[in-house]
């Protein structure tokens, strides 16, 4: 940094110190120049917080966002390519339903149902991944968009300002200490950037247009999906509300017990009743227990040390989707990250993955 560069940083942080501490007052916005700034902080906000929500709203399930953070896994939210890397809860209900419809066969109305049942789930699932698709092309990139580069750039040019103003404020108070050109030159700086904040905010709030079609289309897709979603919901009852009637209107078959086998039960003073009994095995010395043989132990997983991030399981943990770690009742798991308030990643024996943290007790927990 240059020597003019050092001693304006200098100008700046005296100035500010004068105004925290000493009370001082520096120079004065109008009240349309502040008033539009408020405005351009709560559009900033607003568009940050919707945007986790609505990924939050697409993605309920905590594991499949952690799956994007963590693994970084293509997806339909970030628009990569079609097959999402996740599985909808819609589409592992339809699954599981298809799976237990084919088990209990052709001749099992239940099982009949389950299939059509699982079907329409999975359908379900489809039209789950085209509002994904839809509203992160129509909604969630136009405003991730404002987010990195036109609030950004506004907050690059109102931080910019206050140090011309901060730099301007504190050549003022010295003037004829410091030349007439040099503190004449700090004002014009002051107002270059004061205009070219203000120019870039209004036109912020003026184009407000934009982010109310964004929203249009975010609402186009919830509702394309939600009539998709009803049609396949009608044509799923309909189906069984036909299986009901047809069920109901067939003959009920009695249940008719088979004869029972006859059985010889012997003389009365068998003890066994006339069935014949196997020899009890002998028992020699060599087969017998002896105090010098050591018991078998059924081999554990390896418990890491306690003075490291870990955790106990308070039960078993099932994996159901790719990236979690499975685990059984009284494991001791390394801690490595905390996804968020309900996952957990850790590791054991070797095998790294998440977790819910209800299944869990915390030992020791993760450095803050």
């Amino acid at each position: 940094m240059s020597v003019a560069g050092l001693k304006k940083q200098f100008y700046k942080a005296s100035q500010l110190v004068s105004e925290k501490v000493g009370g001082a007052e520096g120079t004065k916005l109008d009240d349309d120049f502040k008033e539009m700034e408020k405005k351009v902080d709560v559009t900033s906000k607003a568009v940050a917080e919707v945007l986790a929500r609505t990924i939050e709203y697409l993605q309920p399930n905590p594991a499949s966002r952690a799956k994007l953070t963590m693994l970084n896994t293509v997806s339909k939210i970030r628009g990569q390519v079609k097959n999402p890397g996740y599985p909808q809860s819609e589409g592992l209900l339809g699954e599981c339903m298809i799976r237990y419809g084919k088990e209990l066969g052709d001749e099992s109305n239940f099982g009949d149902a389950l299939l059509d049942a699982g079907e329409s789930m999975k359908r379900l699932a489809e039209v789950k991944d085209s509002l994904d698709i839809e509203v992160k092309q129509n909604f969630v990139d136009p405003l991730q968009n404002l987010c990195d580069k036109d609030l950004k750039e506004i907050q690059h040019h109102l931080k910019k300002l206050e140090g011309r103003r901060l730099d301007f404020d504190y050549k003022k108070k010295r003037q004829g200490k410091i030349p007439d050109e040099e503190l004449r030159q700090a004002m014009e700086k002051f107002e270059e950037s004061k205009e070219v904040a203000e120019t870039s905010m209004h036109n912020l709030l003026e184009t407000d247009i934009e982010q109310v079609s964004q929203l249009s289309a975010l609402v186009d897709a919830q509702l394309d999906y939600h009539r998709q979603a009803v049609q396949i919901l009608d044509e799923l009852a309909d189906k069984l509300k036909r299986r009901m009637r047809e069920a109901s209107s067939r003959p009920k078959r009695e249940y008719k017990p088979k004869p029972r086998d006859s059985y010889d039960f012997g003389e009365p003073d068998q003890s066994n009743g006339g069935f014949p009994c196997a020899p009890a095995p002998k028992i020699t010395a060599s087969s017998s227990f002896r105090s010098s043989d050591k018991p078998i132990r059924t081999p554990v997983r390896s418990m890491p040390p306690l003075d490291q991030p870990s955790c106990k399981a308070l039960y078993d943990f099932e994996p159901e989707n790719d990236g979690e770690l499975g685990f059984r009742e009284g494991d001791i798991i390394t801690l490595t990250n905390q996804i968020d308030e309900n996952w957990y990643e850790g590791m054991i024996n070797g095998q790294s993955g998440f977790f819910p943290l209800n299944y869990v007790e915390v030992l020791v927990p993760l450095p803050q």
